[in-house]
């Protein structure tokens, strides 16, 4: 909250944390906490991950009509709960209206709400224009609980169409594009708007109503009904969210509201986890885990106590030295014994599958173990690199394809000679001559199956 708040009787008396305190539904937002620290005001709500705006905007196809259904019947529970409690909201927008997906949302921003038994004058400036009810517009200040209704039928047109249906720039052009639709009123059926507007020197335009279903053509005779019966010029002839929900739009062979999750038992407290040995999901589903998990502990006595391993650790009790108390299981993972624990460098030995140049530990010298590139086959060998003559790439080139490469020699003064031959450089130079030798156990593809 910008405001600053000198006291705790002064940040409860906010008509939001008053409505709040006494609006306790599933589809109404839960105040969590009020926290007040340096004069400034913190509430903290449930999570919900986005409202019904973001919902809308990134869609790139229509709704199915179930998926509408349900959110205008959750909504509607939700304004029927407040209105019943003695609250109507006056700022319904799909802002407003926050979601977890399409299977349950809740009613929230409540910093506009009023008591409807309140006594008027109102402001006239309340909800965002596009969604703002006509008597509003044409400044009436005794306006009630009906103008939620008028901008929930604005939202479930805006739901089918994924776009506004009144997206007006200033007040006058929403009274223009609401009668462009909806045509001019009736001085008959509403003789308070014909007040409202000689009150402030407007005069309505003589048009003829558009049929709705050129304008949401993707909705059904039912919804039609309910939506348009919704947004009835006169606030008095709107039905209010208790008969909303009779419509014939919401008698179908569907399971509409919110989940099972969100809706706890009226007057009960919820445990915490800390206090609880049973979690939501075996509490929820107890019958269906005797079914389903046989031989967990959600099975009766009479079955037999076979433990699943997956099971074992699912809603432990919180006194665990308990757990397997009259079991005859096996226990789920070795016991563990008084090993010493291998070092980083010996597990990493023990898991690779070839480690070329492996010194072992037994012998009293340089034991070299390498691994033939062709054959597979493992030998040890007990030399020294340096007495042998060879470079350190012919080594690591052995360590690493099983024999000596006769690239990489130490250059001699033998080797640069022009009239040296390759026999006077295998004897002068022991290094080629263990090249060859080595060489010998290769496989020469070329004379196996060139001809």
């Amino acid at each position: 909250m910008k405001k600053k708040f000198y006291s705790w009787e002064e940040a409860m008396s906010l008509r939001e944390v008053k409505s709040l305190k006494k609006l306790n539904h599933p589809n109404i937002i839960k105040l969590r906490e009020v926290i007040r620290e340096n004069d400034i005001l913190y509430f903290i709500f449930e999570y919900m991950q986005e409202n019904l705006y973001e919902l809308m905007k990134d869609r790139d196809r229509y709704f199915p009509e179930s998926v509408i259904r349900n959110i205008i019947y959750q909504v509607l529970q939700g304004l029927s709960f407040m209105h019943k409690n003695g609250f109507f909201h006056r700022d319904m927008k799909p802002e407003n209206i926050m979601c977890n997906g399409t299977e349950l949302v809740k009613i929230a921003d409540f910093g506009l709400a009023r008591e409807i038994r309140s006594k008027p004058p109102y402001t006239d400036y309340v909800s965002t224009r596009w969604y703002r009810a006509p008597e509003i517009l044409l400044r009436s200040t005794s306006y009630n609980s009906p103008i939620d209704i008028w901008a929930l039928g604005c939202i479930m047109a805006e739901l089918y169409m994924l776009r506004p249906l009144f997206p007006g720039t200033s007040e006058m052009d929403q009274l223009f594009k609401i009668i462009s639709i909806l045509g001019t009123p009736n001085k008959d059926e509403w003789p308070e708007g014909y007040q409202l507007a000689s009150a402030m020197n407007f005069r309505f335009q003589q048009v003829v109503a558009t049929p709705m279903e050129q304008v949401v053509n993707t909705i059904s005779k039912e919804g039609m009904k309910l939506m348009m019966d919704m947004m009835i010029w006169n606030p008095e002839k709107r039905p209010n969210a208790q008969q909303s929900l009779r419509y014939k739009y919401f008698q179908v062979a569907e399971k509409l509201g919110a989940p099972v999750v969100s809706q706890p038992a009226p007057g009960t407290v919820r445990k915490t986890s800390a206090n609880s040995v049973k979690s939501d999901t075996k509490a929820m589903t107890a019958k269906a885990a005797k079914k389903d998990y046989v031989g967990s502990e959600n099975v009766s006595p009479q079955q037999p106590s076979k433990l699943i391993e997956r099971h074992a650790n699912r809603n432990l009790p919180l006194n665990r030295a308990s757990l397997f108390e009259n079991t005859e299981t096996k226990p789920l993972a070795p016991t563990k014994t008084n090993d010493t624990k291998q070092s980083a460098k010996e597990i990493y030995l023990s898991k690779s599958k070839y480690v070329p140049g492996q010194v072992s530990k037994d012998a009293g010298h340089n034991q070299i173990m390498t691994t033939n590139g062709l054959t597979g086959a493992t030998k040890t060998t007990n030399f020294s690199a340096k007495k042998e003559g060879r470079t350190a790439v012919q080594t690591r080139f052995e360590y690493a394809y099983g024999y000596i490469p006769n690239f990489g020699a130490k250059p001699s003064a033998t080797n640069h000679h022009p009239n040296n031959h390759s026999n006077t450089s295998s004897a002068t130079n022991p290094a080629v001559g263990n090249n060859k030798m080595s060489n010998s156990g290769r496989v020469d593809w070329a004379a196996k199956y060139v001809k």
